[in-house]
């Protein structure tokens, strides 16, 4: 009788663990701009966009405080976020500069590019009523040496679902997409 209950209580335990839903998020893909630029001549090459180690769990994080991160249950990224953060940006601007020679880092081609660009993100994140981004862009003009260091700063409004943060987390990246565009638009 003693192993029938305890069967009966595992087999029930399996079948409630198994009913806890989990929402996978990815940012969007990478929209069309509202305006563009005419072709780049030449290839530009994007590094793989460095973000908080926080970013590298697959569960969402929300900042209860300035030192304190939490995890949303049932809420992750169906991606690594890093990755997906580069292929967004590749993607966009390829649209923005109708160029398709946009490259992930390392390189794939036989030459180098005319830019090269770096983005390193050190808080993207929802607290409170917010999704903040701060990040440093550096762009590299490969042949001339030439350099920018830009600092980038937003936040945007969010409710504190995942579906609202991760929202507006795809607002906020495409506002640091925009930045970068407009630096290289600068050589």
């Amino acid at each position: 009788m003693f192993r029938i209950k305890m069967s009966f209580i595992l087999l029930l335990m399996l079948v409630l663990g198994g009913c806890g839903t989990s929402s996978y998020y990815v940012l969007s893909t990478a929209p069309q701009p509202a305006k563009t630029y005419k072709q780049f001549n030449g290839t530009i090459g994007v590094e793989k966009v460095m973000v908080p180690k926080y970013l590298f769990k697959r569960e969402i994080a929300v900042a209860k405080s300035n030192s304190q991160v939490v995890f949303l249950n049932g809420a992750s990224w169906a991606e690594d976020i890093d990755e997906g953060l580069t292929q967004r940006l590749i993607s966009y601007l390829q649209k923005k500069f109708h160029q398709p020679e946009v490259y992930n880092y390392p390189w794939d081609i036989e030459q180098q590019p005319k830019v090269k660009v770096r983005v390193q993100i050190s808080r993207f994140i929802a607290q409170g009523e917010s999704v903040y981004l701060e990040a440093s862009i550096q762009l590299e003009h490969m042949q001339t040496g030439q350099r920018k260091a830009m600092l980038f700063s937003t936040s945007v409004p969010s409710e504190n679902s995942a579906s609202s943060i991760v929202s507006s987390m795809d607002i906020a990246f495409g506002k640091l997409e925009e930045e970068v565009a407009l630096g290289i638009k600068g050589f």
